[in-house]
């Protein structure tokens, strides 16, 4: 199967979101969250390098392949891990992790302030929210408690 269907595949299945907030805001929530959101917005660049530092540390543990449009590297350095979100925050591009042999899917679009990861097994999300967790990020099912 060719990346990109593999990476179409994995769209259609559950998700959690890896985010710099504990939860999904609701659309009631009293609070001023898009202007919040513009503010992280600018700072992407600082959270882009926590969400490739999850990614290096991940990789520590399990192969991954990593996509910017159509250049794809298999267990890239960290450095070039780090220039990738960056190139995706400036060129506000799709970035996509394959993971393993195709078991799971992180997506970072380089405009927004999370990742979506698409069809990790119990242990992957267990290994994800620790690795999350110590860059101080969070991870969560949207609309559902998936604690």
């Amino acid at each position: 199967m060719e990346r990109q269907e593999i990476i179409e595949a994995f769209l259609d299945k559950p998700y959690w979101i890896i985010d710099i907030l504990p939860m999904q805001v609701p659309a009631e929530a009293a609070g001023q969250y898009f202007r919040i959101e513009r503010y992280f917005l600018s700072q992407l660049d600082g959270i882009s390098k926590r969400f490739a530092s999850v990614l290096v540390k991940l990789n520590c543990y399990i192969d991954i392949q990593v996509g910017l449009e159509e250049d794809w590297i298999s267990n890239p350095d960290p450095g070039k891990l780090e220039q990738l979100f960056r190139n995706a925050v400036s060129l506000r591009s799709p970035l996509s992790i394959i993971i393993g042999s195709d078991d799971a899917l992180i997506t970072f679009s380089g405009d927004d302030h999370y990742m979506a990861l698409y069809g990790p097994d119990p242990e992957l999300l267990s290994l994800i929210r620790k690795l999350a967790s110590g860059e101080g990020l969070f991870v969560w099912g949207p609309d559902k408690d998936f604690f």
